[in-house]
């Protein structure tokens, strides 16, 4: 069984704990009422995830551009290309998601400061016609994104339980 490389396997994992993490904590942090400490905590833990997974995921890409993935197992060719549409747009989302928020924070007014020590450049100010574009493009990303993550789980438990092949497996630590 070809399985993918060690590094490849610790980026994927890695990246969507700290994907389910950061969805988790958005959805947390919008319900709670006002302006308080915990709920700006919270956005900063949010932000501190977002920013470590669009760093990790610019890896991920540039590992997978240098490092070949094992070849596909045989599969329906339906299945295959299924397959190969949600790991591009999985790819996508791992990029945009970051980004409409980051955005979205700076148009709000608001600084990304990575760990509360290093504040990430301004690409764009204060803009309140454009906060609450990003905050609905932010939503819609990560909405798709926690659709896309799900189908993929589910589509590899498939692989694993009912076609009985080693799809999951391959990128089991």
């Amino acid at each position: 069984m070809q399985r993918y490389t060690k590094i490849a396997i610790a980026l994927h994992w890695l990246i969507a704990l700290l994907i389910i993490a950061a969805f988790f904590l958005g959805v947390t942090m919008v319900d709670i009422p006002g302006f308080t400490p915990t709920k700006l905590k919270y956005f900063s833990w949010h932000k501190w995830l977002g920013v470590t997974v669009l760093g990790l995921a610019a890896i991920r890409l540039l590992w997978r551009l240098r490092n070949k993935p094992p070849a596909a197992l045989p599969m329906p060719r339906w299945q295959h290309l299924a397959a190969e549409g949600m790991h591009h747009l999985l790819y996508l989302l791992m990029f945009a998601v970051p980004v409409s928020g980051y955005l979205y924070s700076y148009a709000a007014g608001v600084p990304v400061v990575y760990l509360g020590l290093f504040q990430m450049p301004a690409v764009i100010g204060p803009d309140p016609a454009l906060k609450p574009v990003l905050k609905t493009v932010h939503y819609v990303l990560t909405m798709t994104m926690a659709g896309a993550v799900l189908a993929h789980a589910l589509a590899a438990i498939k692989h694993h339980f009912i076609d009985r092949d080693a799809t999951l497996k391959r990128m089991l630590p």
